[in-house]
């Protein structure tokens, strides 16, 4: 074979690799966008600061302390700051089980499409970054705020249960998660005055590598739905919401946990009936969040009704129908 048909041979495999799936343009646009905005920790974000408890942490869009109507202006400062301590950790936590299946997601390109690998070997490697980043910022509050919090939900048992499920259903969730990250930031986090400037900066950081693995969860979900079979589909809809369920059951859990932290130390005496009031408000935030902000986001509503049919998105809206309806 002489030199001129062997380069034939190269470039046509070239080709082909290329047209190995149909989302290949998409990938090299992740590829491009998470070298371009690639940062580190301490030198970017932490930058030798740390956290002011005279700060708000979350903003109150987000917190919805003002709907509580019986707080100072310093139990309030309080509460966001608990609820961003808790924020954190919530993300620390589900990019756990998001980075398992991602890497469990690269193992079908590495003899297929190495744009898609390495697109998702980056996507792993940036969700191992942020939980890295995550136990930093538990450590950093821990520092500045009374003793006494603790949050109550293992990593890798709620990763183990996860993947448990389908595929098609983790993917959902996390691409569910992904849009409301992107959301949070651009409407409440980055628009909102007086918040701990380093606390606004590690989620600016974080919403910086989120918008390309949003694409990337999206694209693999659609590609996960193109396997499944009618039967396969209606369990993975199933699966969906024992998720969003167990996500719900996490929040109870902690929403019951920063209450109680809360109530124990704040300065004011609060009647009993208060106290009930501050555990469900903390409750309804959470549950608008980490679930309601997302399954109400526009590019996850769309995706969504795409991949169920009529039936499925009536199952799904009435089993979510009472979590809407508690946070309000």
């Amino acid at each position: 074979m002489n030199e001129e048909n062997t380069m034939n041979m190269m470039n046509q495999a070239y080709v082909n690799e290329q047209q190995i799936t149909p989302f290949a343009h998409r990938y090299q646009i992740c590829v491009m966008a998470s070298k371009r905005v690639s940062w580190r920790i301490e030198e970017d974000v932490i930058r030798g600061r740390e956290f002011d408890a005279t700060q708000k942490f979350l903003p109150d869009q987000l917190s919805r302390v003002n709907q509580w109507g019986f707080l100072t202006a310093e139990d309030k400062r309080f509460v966001s700051q608990i609820q961003g301590r808790t924020y954190a950790n919530i993300f620390g936590l589900v990019e756990r089980f998001i980075n398992a299946k991602v890497l469990e997601l690269g193992q079908h390109h590495v003899l297929g499409d190495q744009v898609a690998l390495e697109a998702l070997i980056r996507f792993s490697d940036e969700e191992l970054k942020h939980q890295a980043l995550f136990r930093r910022i538990e450590v950093m509050t821990g520092k500045v705020m009374p003793e006494g919090y603790y949050f109550t939900i293992d990593p890798n048992d709620v990763a183990r249960a996860v993947l448990t499920k389908s595929t098609w259903a983790v993917l959902g969730l996390t691409c569910h998660i992904e849009l409301f990250t992107q959301q949070h930031y651009r409407q409440s986090i980055a628009e909102c005055e007086g918040l701990s400037p380093l606390y606004k900066d590690v989620f600016l950081f974080h919403w910086k590598e989120e918008s390309q693995h949003a694409i990337l969860d999206e694209i693999e979900w659609r590609e996960e739905d193109r396997k499944l079979s009618h039967v396969q589909r209606e369990q993975a809809v199933e699966d969906l919401m024992e998720l969003v369920a167990a996500v719900d059951g996490i929040l109870q859990q902690q929403a019951k946990a920063d209450a109680s932290y809360f109530i124990a130390v704040s300065r004011a005496a609060f009647t009993a009936q208060q106290q009930a009031a501050i555990a469900e408000q903390f409750l309804s935030a959470y549950r608008w969040q980490y679930i309601v902000s997302g399954i109400q986001h526009t590019r996850f509503t769309k995706v969504l009704s795409e991949l169920t049919t009529q039936a499925q998105m009536t199952k799904i809206n009435n089993a979510l129908a009472p979590l809407i309806h508690s946070a309000g």
